[in-house]
């Protein structure tokens, strides 16, 4: 059985990012959010477009007005009134200034804004209160990106932020990685679907909507192949459908070492490598990793059929697999926080532990809270508005009020 360390550098250095050339969609601006840059991109636009105002006030020559104050003011003719979007039309001479607003262009020959605030206007003059800086509140053109340079690299996340910055610079196509194709099953004669009425002995499975929900919330394209019975050789047509067309596959239950747990066998058969079989956490710990010489080289990951288990193994192993497949360069590993525990906290040590609950950030300091009710593995129920896993560490027995613990942030 390997450590969770051992798992994880088994696990992520078998994927791959998708290939930047052969993997790639060309979206518009409104399908963009979400998806990872393919391509670096460029501009063809300055920022600012040209020089500009940062401020209400007036457009001088600084050279007229860098002894002004209140007692002996400089006076400005006014030629011209600039507001946004609004071409100015004079060339400001010593002596004159315009009347600008923020984000207006600034006229030739003038190179500092006064703020109106230290200003007084009279008819077509305007009196200059306060001496101001050189170039003061003066946006340059190029100041914040030149066109042609990088605009934004290839491998990030485009986020509303990014998206904003793609429309003002009016890149409105964009190269982005096509999504992982994550294929999902489940395996188990106990299953059924959420519409099927329930039979004695009988579980819903809960598990496909999870995983399907969280390979969506990962960046990547849910395949649904529905629940398979524990027969050998459906599963074989299942697994086998299933690795032919997907870069990941995910199937949960039947990786134990029940008397129907037939995965292993089945994936010998199909001549898969498994490079995982068992992993010392809890929950958690049947886990079957498993790579095919194929030429889309997919994943197989054998997940626990108990719904915390399978959700503990996919946040740890399966989620930062999927990002770094997608193309996304920094980011995808787990995130881990120190949070003080707001109650106790106990294992046998024996296993890495994950117990659920809730992180707050409460006056700059991150907490954690376990959730209420059993922790057992098929305890779904107290899932719910959890966002954080508290992590023991193999040995640690206990972790008292206060103190301090890594937490993975989900």
């Amino acid at each position: 059985m390997l450590s969770v360390k051992e798992a994880e550098n088994i696990i992520f250095n078998l994927a791959k990012p998708l290939n930047n050339q052969q993997d790639i969609e060309t979206v518009d601006l409104f399908t963009a959010t979400g998806r990872i840059l393919a391509s670096p991109v460029t501009s063809k636009l300055d920022f600012p477009h040209w020089d500009n105002s940062a401020m209400d006030g007036y457009a001088v020559i600084y050279q007229d007005v860098k002894q002004a104050s209140e007692e002996k003011p400089a006076v400005l003719k006014l030629v011209e009134d600039i507001p946004a979007g609004y071409q100015p039309q004079s060339n400001i001479q010593s002596g004159q200034a315009a009347r600008i607003f923020t984000g207006a262009v600034m006229p030739k020959g003038a190179d500092t804004v006064v703020m109106q605030e230290n200003t007084r206007r009279e008819a077509n003059q305007v009196f200059i209160l306060a001496a101001p800086k050189p170039q003061e509140f003066v946006r340059y053109r190029g100041a914040y990106y030149q066109a042609g340079t990088e605009l934004l690299p290839a491998g990030i996340k485009l986020n509303p932020p990014e998206i904003a910055i793609l429309a003002a610079s009016q890149c409105t196509k964009l190269n982005v990685y096509r999504r992982p194709r994550v294929a999902i099953l489940s395996t188990g004669n106990e299953l059924v679907t959420p519409d099927e009425k329930l039979q004695v002995g009988q579980i819903v499975d809960s598990n496909q909507y999870a995983l399907a929900a969280l390979v969506k919330q990962s960046g990547g394209e849910p395949l649904m192949l529905g629940i398979i019975k524990d027969e050998p050789e459906a599963l074989k047509q299942a697994i086998s459908q299933a690795i032919s067309k997907a870069d990941l596959v995910l199937s949960s239950g039947g990786v134990s070492v029940g008397d129907y747990d037939y995965v292993e066998q089945i994936l010998a058969s199909l001549e898969g490598e498994i490079k995982v079989r068992a992993v010392a956490m809890q929950p958690g710990k049947p886990l079957t990793v498993a790579t095919f010489p194929i030429s889309n080289s997919p994943i197989y990951f054998g997940l626990p059929g108990n719904p915390v288990s399978a959700l503990v193994s996919y946040l740890r192993f399966v989620q930062p697999v999927i990002k770094k497949l997608s193309g996304i360069v920094e980011g995808w590993k787990p995130t881990f926080i120190k949070a003080q525990i707001r109650q106790n906290l106990s294992s046998n040590g024996k296993r890495e532990t994950y117990i659920w609950g809730k992180l707050n950030l409460v006056d700059g300091v991150y907490q954690f809270s376990v959730a209420g009710g059993n922790k057992s593995s098929g305890n779904l129920i107290d899932l719910a508005q959890t966002n954080a896993f508290a992590v023991l560490e193999v040995g640690k027995l206990s972790v008292n009020v206060g103190e301090e613990i890594w937490v993975l942030q989900v």
